[in-house]
């Protein structure tokens, strides 16, 4: 019938890359509240720290033609020590994570780029409901851990799985699996 419901429009191409323009930077943060304080209630009102200072921040934006539209996913990146790089704050928008492509396609962008940067061990304090996908990706758990009262697995990624990757600051597109 003419007057049924159109379901809500979601990209089905996106743009993985280094937040370069302030905007990114908001929505990546503004994507880090929505998930971690008010979805999962990891902390309350703000989940900056420290890391913040010195991470590199990387979205996903949803691509309408040729414009980007707006961040729908986010990861973060910072090299500890020499040679050892971690990941943090991985979240994906809750609209888009039918997609399937988003969550892989930040962790691709995130390894590859701190190996084109020196990384000779990526690490992550991943959830334990999300150790399975990153073993699909390549990942090994190191040892079962208890962070902000869940339970975490710490994993190092296989870094010949991840090719360097030089061009961080423009990406590379990503185009969804599946219909979302």
């Amino acid at each position: 019938m003419i007057f049924e419901p159109f379901k809500p429009f979601v990209a089905s191409e996106f743009q993985v890359k280094f937040a370069t323009q302030g905007w990114e930077r908001v929505g990546a943060k503004a994507l880090r509240r929505a998930v971690f304080c008010e979805e999962q209630g990891l902390f309350g009102e703000d989940d900056t720290d420290a890391v913040d200072a010195c991470a590199i921040p990387i979205v996903a934006l949803s691509m309408l033609a040729v414009t980007a539209d707006r961040v729908v996913g986010t990861v973060r990146i910072h090299e500890e020590t020499d040679g050892v790089w971690w990941g943090s704050r991985l979240a994906v928008a809750a609209d888009y994570r039918k997609v399937g492509a988003l969550g892989a396609s930040l962790i691709r962008l995130a390894v590859s780029s701190a190996h084109a940067r020196g990384c000779r061990r990526f690490l992550a304090r991943v959830q334990e409901q999300n150790v399975l996908f990153f073993r699909r990706l390549h990942w090994r758990s190191i040892e079962e851990i208890e962070l902000l009262g869940r339970r975490h697995h710490l994993m190092m990624a296989d870094l010949d799985h991840y090719r360097p990757f030089e061009n961080a600051e423009q990406g590379f597109r990503a185009l969804a699996r599946k219909a979302a």
